[in-house]
């Protein structure tokens, strides 16, 4: 059951990289969105980094609340 769980939230995780739009801004380069996804915790774990969670949990709030506005709109 645990494998399922842990599957099933890697997936997801994936998604949001899709959602993101970084596959298609990197030509689906790998090593490229390792690249960033490092550079992106490096920024995370920097001397600001309540500053820089808090602004990224703030814009990917948006965009969800955003994404489910269009979506009951379309429905």
């Amino acid at each position: 059951m645990q494998r399922r769980e842990r599957t099933r939230h890697l997936i997801e995780l994936g998604g949001l990289v899709q959602k993101a739009g970084l596959v298609e801004l990197t030509d689906d380069d790998r090593a490229t969105l390792y690249g960033a996804l490092l550079d992106l915790a490096g920024r995370g774990r920097g001397a600001d980094s309540g500053d820089v969670l808090a602004l990224w949990k703030r814009r990917g709030k948006r965009a969800f609340d955003a994404e489910e506005d269009a979506t009951e709109t379309t429905t």
